[in-house]
């Protein structure tokens, strides 16, 4: 991590950017702050072929008067940049006739990462060794494995947030990714068996997690899919494992509930707040505080402290997730979930950590209760209509339940449904809870890192996309 942002800004050149920001009026003005650095290395097919590094910094001033939002940003942090990019974004709301007293700031400084290895205190060879290791691990568990690719990343973020009301707090990042996929050849093509994992962490993730393992076990989901079967095309029941389905919710239900698209009409959940909307077993919570996950952050990219907010409990629909412009418009708080891509977009509602709550089946019970029906490992990516809330996911790894027993491997087949039916059709939640692999969430063009997850649960009826 470079320099910290607090020694590189000062409080003062802060202050006088908000003053300026606001010489023609407005109801608010925020200055954000960011210093971002980034490396990966890539194997494929036993060579490395990419270390690639990258850092950015720079500063977004953003302005809101009534509807109007001005906005500018700039590559140079020093005082006099951050007051011409905030004259640059007056401009936008010239003739404002709003004007609000501006907050002396008041810095909070967010809790101090604790992170045992940073990443530069690890060699570039140390990194290209794992990838190697994890490349031998994986070819080695069968003659069937005909291509192997890994990718090791690393990103450090620092950002500083100011705003008109007197918000003044900073928050560092650290995160660290490994991923491994794995091509298995045989009589029936290709399959492909992939395996990830990614926290708030440094280079100590290892000292957890052996690569070698994780190697494993893409391999050999890759040569099981081998001898995969058709997946049965039609309706049934559906068993969702630990883990992964949480993408489901993320996407079906989770951008339903972000505050935006439920004021602009885009979602099925708008005006439903109070009423009983899921199965009475659902509790759905997004946490930005979870303990290293990937998700996690100490305050949100507009300065407010990271919650856990409670969306759905027993069912019923409690709240919406909401940033500071979609709460100042609708007179609420908000909810720690304003955040953008860097400082060059504005920010937006967007998830954190999005999660089914455990309940108190077994899988096994879960399972059992299926006389016929389809069990699903890990779900891949997908398409949904936020509107609607209709969805199309890939299954990745998938298996036949026959008598209450998982028999036969799947080929990778399509899961379809509608996610509001979908809540009201969850028949069985187990107490088996896991948060699926790392995530980028796209959202009007930004991507920010997410975390979601799922206890086994079972839906009465979802379509396969099955070529049986």
């Amino acid at each position: 991590m470079s320099q910290k942002l607090t020694d590189l800004v000062d409080k003062e050149s802060i202050q006088k950017a908000i003053e300026a920001a606001l010489v023609n009026g407005g109801d608010f003005a925020e200055v954000f702050i960011e210093d971002r650095q980034s490396n990966s290395v890539s194997l494929d097919d036993g060579r490395i072929d990419n270390l690639a590094s990258s850092s950015d910094q720079g500063a977004g001033i953003r302005i809101i008067a009534g509807e109007t939002t001005g906005f500018a940003h700039t590559s140079d942090i020093s005082a006099e940049s951050l007051i011409k990019a905030a004259q640059a974004a007056a401009k936008a709301i010239s003739g404002a006739n709003s004007t609000t007293e501006i907050q002396e700031l008041n810095f909070e400084a967010s809790p101090v990462e604790t992170i045992k290895t940073q990443h530069d205190e690890i060699t570039k060879q140390e990194k290209v060794e794992l990838l190697r290791s994890a490349n031998k691990s994986a070819r080695q568990a069968g003659d069937e494995i005909s291509q192997v690719a890994a990718r090791y990343g690393e990103k450090n973020r620092s950002i500083l947030v100011a705003n008109s009301e007197g918000v003044f707090r900073n928050d560092d990042q650290t995160k660290t990714l490994f991923s491994i996929s794995s091509v298995a050849s045989g009589d029936s093509g290709m399959q492909t068996g992939r395996e990830s994992i990614g926290f708030n962490v440094g280079y100590e993730l290892f000292e957890e997690y052996d690569v070698t393992e994780l190697a494993k076990i893409a391999s050999q989901r890759a040569i099981d899919k081998l001898k995969a079967k058709p997946a049965p095309a039609g309706t049934w029941p559906v068993v969702i494992g630990p883990g992964s389905g949480g993408v489901m919710f993320h996407e079906a239900c989770g951008h339903g509930l972000e505050a935006d698209l439920v004021h602009k009409g885009a979602s099925v959940f708008a005006n439903r707040v109070g009423q009983l909307v899921a199965s009475p077993l659902v509790t759905l919570i997004d946490d930005g505080t979870m303990a290293k996950e990937w998700g996690t952050y100490r305050i949100d990219d507009e300065g407010h402290v990271a919650t856990s907010n409670t969306l759905i409990k027993d069912g019923i629909l409690l709240d919406y997730l909401w940033d500071s412009k979609t709460a100042r418009k609708h007179k609420h708080k908000p909810s720690g979930n304003g955040r953008r891509q860097s400082y060059k977009h504005l920010p937006m509602v967007r998830m954190t950590n999005t999660y089914l709550q455990a309940g108190t089946s077994t899988p096994e019970e879960i399972i059992a209760s299926v006389d016929y029906g389809v069990y699903v490992a890990k779900l891949g990516g997908g398409q949904v209509d936020t509107t609607s809330g209709d969805f199309v996911f890939g299954m990745v790894e998938s298996y036949l339940i026959e008598n209450g027993k998982l028999t036969q491997p799947l080929r990778e087949g399509q899961l379809i449904g509608n996610g509001p039916k979908v809540l009201t059709q969850i028949e069985a939640v187990g107490n088996d809870f896991q948060m699926g692999p790392p995530g980028t969430c796209g959202k009007d063009g930004q991507g920010v890192p997410v975390g979601d997850g799922v206890p086994t649960l079972k839906v009465a009826a979802l379509t396969i996309g099955g070529s049986a």
